[in-house]
């Protein structure tokens, strides 16, 4: 696919990729009003049939599909990627395929783009001595660790696809920082949430979702398994502080963000009903944890605490009532068809 590039803002300092997307989208928006021009390296908006068969963009959700300059291209295209990356001084990789259950049907898309595709992009930044990059690995990459949280010096134990993708190009971008020197850190991210989200088979939109239409979320676990989760505004601004960090000696560096404890899915759904204000019921449809999913993950923070004094600002509780507020507001962004299961 050739590389189309429209909408732009003049001459580019940042590129983010994925930003079509729930968490490049939010952090495009603060890459503008922090001053700098955006650049996009994004597939075309995607087609979403439950939502009335509109293309829904992260971008024009937050008002900013204007702002920004877009190159619609694949990551799998080498020359597509190396066009978009000339001429930035920092580069957020961010896009991939991010679906757990997606990857276990689909592997090979999987991998071609989640690894692939990041190669694709570090070798773009060598070839054009880009700045300052950040890689999204995630904190699924470690695995099923025998001990929590999760810190940065662990082993990656992935064994599932979308893990090992993660774990694979997380690896690569290291050895992009070791063996050229290219100024790249690596972030593992808890689960991210927030207003935005598109992806409904993820448990708090869906779930958001279901009792705001005063219907059962449907639940692929019985609640049990526990996750760390992260506000979207608490991940870009790590994001933020990692970038900055980069101009100080943190090449090469892997860097966790997390909400400091983890939450089971039960006490998730349990904060969702309760902040909606409704008497929902989430239908349980799964024994323990689901197939291909790891059962409890938790990440240390302190590495990045401590090099860069980031914090998470907000409480799961407090950034739930967001998130139902943020859907309540936007209708146009709320699924007609039947429910994903979560």
């Amino acid at each position: 696919m050739e590389g189309a590039c429209r909408g732009g803002r003049g001459v580019s300092t940042s590129l983010v990729t994925g930003a079509h997307g729930f968490v490049g989208s939010h952090l495009a928006r603060a890459l503008l009003e922090g001053g700098d021009g955006v650049r996009v390296l994004d597939r075309p908006a995607p087609r979403l049939a439950d939502v009335g068969g509109v293309r829904l963009s992260g971008l024009d959700l937050l008002g900013i599909g204007e702002e920004v300059e877009l190159v619609e291209a694949d990551l799998r295209e080498a020359d597509a990627v190396a066009g978009a990356v000339a001429g930035v001084d920092s580069v957020f990789h961010l896009a991939a395929q991010t679906i757990v259950g997606v990857a276990r049907e689909s592997p090979l898309e999987t991998f071609e783009v989640n690894v692939r595709g990041a190669w694709n992009v570090f070798e773009a930044c060598r070839a054009h001595e880009v700045e300052r990059i950040v890689f999204a690995s995630s904190d699924k990459a470690y695995g099923s660790s025998p001990e929590l949280p999760y810190r940065e010096d662990f082993p990656l134990r992935a064994v599932y696809p979308y893990d090992a993708s993660k774990a694979a190009a997380d690896a690569i971008a290291r050895s992009y920082a070791n063996a050229y020197g290219l100024p790249l850190a690596v972030t593992r991210f808890a689960n991210v949430y927030g207003g935005g989200d598109l992806n409904f088979s993820r448990l708090i939109p869906e779930t958001a979702i279901a009792v705001l239409d005063r219907r059962p979320p449907v639940i692929r676990s019985d609640g049990s398994p526990e996750r760390d989760f992260l506000h979207v505004d608490d991940a870009v601004s790590a994001y933020l502080a990692i970038v900055k960090a980069l101009d100080t000696g943190a090449a090469g560096e892997a860097f966790n963000a997390g909400g400091e404890r983890p939450h089971s899915v039960r006490e998730v759904i349990e904060l969702i009903v309760a902040g909606a204000g409704t008497d929902v019921e989430p239908d349980f449809q799964g024994a323990g944890n689901p197939a291909g999913e790891i059962d409890r993950q938790f990440v240390d923070s302190t590495k990045l605490r401590e090099l860069t004094g980031w914090w998470p600002a907000v409480e799961l509780e407090d950034g739930l009532r967001r998130t139902l507020e943020w859907y309540r507001e936007h209708p146009e962004a709320r699924p007609a068809s039947a429910p994903a299961k979560v």
